[in-house]
């Protein structure tokens, strides 16, 4: 699974730390992940569920709330409203640079924070909670302890999950503040709860309760034998795989394909923006269906290889093809061939053979491993047959590109 580090600005300013998780063969959707209360992205609950959303071709960004794991920012000065805000701005960013944010999907207090977020973010069509509290004030009990000592100084230093945090007095007003019972039910957006039924640190009942605040569609699907932390393997990739399937139902481009994509002829490629991404573009050759995109140095997201890539293959396929087909004629014992393409600008000084002496020419280099009880001779002539390939013979000769406007 390729996984992309990322930077972007959260609500307060601060930079926010994120991982984009894609799945191989390009996006079909995009996700937002919101891990639990005072966790980071990199929780193992986070990485599994991107893995299995993954293999379903969902891309999901998993990020680090201001002031938690590599984020920027102070954790005393934050609060539910701004972990809201910092999933407002994650949808942003991936809109603006990936793709549309349709899935939204919150573990615990995430999971709150996600359904406070949902109305906010207008193109999400599929929203689900995972061992979510219905209240946010929740996880108030879990500072119990340092409630009195925070309402006379204003602060206090808390221990949660073993690690020290400031707790302001706002924190607690701002959960005190929060009903997310009217954001539930005026979100608009498909909902799937999915809770562990032994969950020790939010009850079950909490699952219930979202439930019963929403509107149609909605489902709900039982993890047993999870914690609450979702900390087995299995149990995040089970959670991971229902919520793909779940969730294709409502996303713009199902997962079985590329449904809207254009359909080309016998014989015709039809290339069309994917929409999923800043460059990414669907390719249609005949009944087959491929990606194309820029790699992240190039301002793409790398769902796809690049057009060059595609070039390279292009020539790459033709020498193999070419080369078997002469070696069965011949009735060589040739086992096994692989192609290895590079593709670079070089000085045309350079290259003695060219026609061309100033300025920089294309450069493809190919190198050809054969394999099979080939002597000499029957190894150079092959050599010599890759170059009669008709891709490499129509990247020599002159090329006719014709265009023009469709309609026109």
């Amino acid at each position: 699974m390729p996984s992309q580090k990322i930077i972007f600005v959260g609500a307060n300013g601060a930079e926010l730390a994120a991982r984009l998780d894609l799945p191989l063969g390009g996006a079909r959707a995009y996700a937002i992940f919101a891990h639990c209360f005072t966790c980071s992205k990199d929780t193992k609950a986070a990485t599994y569920l991107s893995a299995a959303l993954a293999e379903q071709g969902i891309a999901t960004l998993r990020f680090d709330f201001t002031g938690l794991g590599g984020s920027g920012g102070d954790f005393a000065n934050t609060n539910f409203s701004s972990n809201v805000a910092d999933l407002v701005a994650a949808a942003d960013y991936l809109r603006a640079n990936h793709g549309t944010p349709e899935i939204l999907i919150g573990h615990s207090l995430g999971g709150a924070a996600v359904l406070a977020a949902a109305p906010k973010i207008a193109d999400a069509r599929a929203v689900a909670t995972i061992n979510a509290p219905f209240d946010p004030a929740h996880v108030l009990h879990m500072m119990a302890a340092a409630r009195p000592e925070i309402e006379l100084a204003g602060e206090a230093e808390v221990t949660l999950g073993g690690r020290p945090f400031r707790i302001k007095k706002q924190f607690i007003e701002d959960l005190e503040q929060q009903r997310v019972t009217e954001e539930i039910k005026r979100m608009k957006k498909a909902l799937l709860v999915m809770h562990a039924p032994l969950d020790v640190i939010v009850n079950i009942d909490n699952a219930a309760q979202i439930f019963l605040a929403a509107r149609h569609p909605k489902s709900f699907v039982s993890l047993d034998g999870a914690d609450h932390l979702l900390s087995r393997r299995e149990d995040a990739m089970y959670a991971g795989s229902v919520l793909a399937a779940w969730a294709a139902r409502y996303i713009a481009r199902p997962l079985s394909g590329d449904a809207d994509a254009p359909r080309a002829a016998p014989g015709e490629v039809i290339v069309a923006e994917a929409g999923t991404g800043k460059y990414e573009q669907t390719i249609s050759a005949g009944r087959h269906r491929l990606r194309a995109d820029e790699p992240v140095a190039a301002g793409g997201a790398d769902n796809g290889p690049s057009p060059y890539d595609l070039l390279l293959a292009g020539l790459g396929a033709c020498t193999s093809m070419t080369i078997r087909m002469y070696a069965a004629q011949k009735q060589w014992p040739l086992a096994g061939l692989s192609v290895k393409l590079t593709h670079a600008k070089v000085y045309a000084e350079d290259c003695a053979d060219c026609d061309t002496k100033a300025g920089k020419i294309d450069r493809i280099e190919r190198e050809i491993t054969i394999e099979g009880d080939l002597d000499g001779a029957q190894r150079e002539k092959l050599l010599e047959i890759a170059n009669k390939c008709p891709v490499h013979r129509t990247l020599h000769s002159e090329v006719w590109i014709p265009t023009r406007l469709a309609g026109s």
